[in-house]
């Protein structure tokens, strides 16, 4: 079992299914010659050539149009949108033509094309390059959404992703691109639309998606070492479909839960796993779910200001003490 960066799953899941399928190919600004603006893609041109290495201009509604078209057609395009934040250039293709096409027309074609894309703050880019925007795509349906925190994860939820029939937003956080963690020799797809319980616990259950994930375990770990509360950690790794029975489960066990994520509080994916905790768990809540999310402000370019907007161990481990001293668990 290796232990590589988030980074380098990625790239040799693109050229693994490259090598398994010809008809993977990768579509994208500065994605060839430049090997990428996050070198996910090094090295692919030279051994692949342009047919399948296929540089564009700087015109996201027309490369992801176009690959919308090639999957149309057989394909299994890799889009790489150089943020999310670019995302909204493509909105109409994404969400009138990549989504809909299976249901409009009758099941007759199928989009089997991947939309990878990074988002998040804390690199000082500004607040039009540091969004969290997810949850205009999870909102939609027709689209799978899908967000490892893993280097295992991102790697194993790629696989699926391009193997897939549906068109999917393969999210990827800025801040994990360095991360480092354990990968199987071979790795098998995982199931999207499946989260995983990435710590057993029975105090309080933390759940999270991409960065907010790796921190809640991280903060889990530290609470226990440092405390002993015992907290269930939940990676949901899929925002659409969305595994509403594992967090229930998981709640249902523990009686608290604290949701994090890195996008805004207001109509965020925490609101729709804390409505879904009350549908399916509400009576074995001991406290209220509480959320910790990202300040409601444009993110700032000072580095002071972006840390104290973003959310944090800190802030979690704050929301974790007040919901367990809410309840007299606290130890």
């Amino acid at each position: 079992m290796a232990v590589i960066t988030y980074r380098q799953a990625l790239h040799d899941t693109l050229r693994e299914e490259m090598l398994r399928d010809e008809d993977v190919f990768l579509i994208g600004e500065e994605i060839g010659v430049f090997e990428g603006s996050y070198k996910i893609t090094a090295g692919l041109l030279k051994e692949f050539g342009e047919k399948r290495v296929r540089d564009t201009p700087i015109a996201e509604e027309g490369f992801v149009g176009a690959a919308v078209g090639a999957a149309m057609l057989g394909l299994r395009p890799v889009v790489e949108l150089m943020t999310i934040n670019f995302s909204l250039i493509a909105l109409d293709q994404i969400v009138n033509h990549a989504a809909k096409i299976y249901g409009m027309f009758g099941g007759q074609t199928s989009v089997p094309m991947v939309m990878r894309t990074p988002g998040g703050g804390g690199q000082q880019l500004g607040a039009t390059h540091s969004q969290n925007i997810e949850l205009y795509y999870a909102f939609v349906p027709g689209l799978k959404v899908v967000a490892p925190s893993t280097p295992a994860d991102a790697k194993a939820l790629l696989l699926a992703s391009i193997r897939d029939n549906d068109p999917v937003l393969f999210l990827e956080n800025l801040a994990l691109y360095n991360t480092k963690g354990e990968v199987p020799d071979v790795v098998e797809p995982a199931e999207i639309g499946k989260a995983k319980v990435t710590r057993e616990g029975t105090d309080i259950t933390i759940i999270g998606y991409s960065r907010m994930a790796l921190v809640a375990h991280q903060v889990a770990e530290k609470l226990h070492a440092e405390e002993g509360i015992n907290a269930e950690v939940v990676d949901l790794r899929s925002l659409r479909p969305l595994d509403r029975q594992t967090i229930v489960d998981s709640v249902r066990k523990t009686g608290c839960a604290v949701v994090a994520e890195d996008d805004w509080l207001t109509y965020g994916i925490g609101a729709e796993i804390a409505a879904s905790i009350s549908d399916g768990a509400f009576d074995y809540l001991d406290a209220p779910v509480r959320r910790v999310a990202a300040a409601e402000v444009p993110l700032p370019y000072a580095k002071p200001l972006e840390r104290a907007a973003l959310p944090s161990a800190e802030s979690l481990t704050t929301a974790i003490h007040q919901t367990l001293d809410a309840v007299g668990r606290r130890r």
